[in-house]
């Protein structure tokens, strides 16, 4: 009864920290609109001892999905976290003008600001999560 109850405790605490250990910021989340209203989801995961996300699946302004050449490819990748919600030293793409640039991170609560900075002057979107 005592093994039994021990294996038990260990299980649980294996699920658990399994759990915890999912940082934040991963999941899906939709970008906003460009200048075309067209918009994308992107999926957050850890790759090493970082953060990447790839465009999963990209939508017209009409909010119908579309094809686009683009679906798999890295957004971005390299982020570090820092604590805070903080991301940092990664790069993200632009596909807008299909340039890569430094990159930053910003999570609160289901809401991640995501820039592009080259020379201390960055653009940036906040993007929704979705799940």
């Amino acid at each position: 009864m005592k093994t039994t109850l021990m294996a038990a405790a260990a299980a649980l605490f294996t699920l658990t920290a399994g759990v915890a250990a999912a940082d934040p910021a991963e999941g899906l989340w939709q970008t906003q609109p460009g200048d075309d209203g067209a918009f994308a989801h992107v999926r957050i995961a850890p790759c090493g001892d970082a953060l990447c996300g790839g465009l999963e699946r990209a939508f017209g302004a009409d909010g119908q999905p579309i094809q686009s050449a683009n679906i798999g490819r890295a957004m971005v990748w390299d982020m570090q976290p820092k604590g805070g919600g903080a991301y940092g030293d990664g790069k993200v793409w632009a596909p807008d003008r299909d340039k890569t640039y430094n990159s930053r991170m910003q999570l609160t609560g289901d809401r991640l600001r995501v820039e592009g900075c080259v020379f201390g002057i960055c653009r940036g979107q906040t993007w929704v999560r979705v799940k």
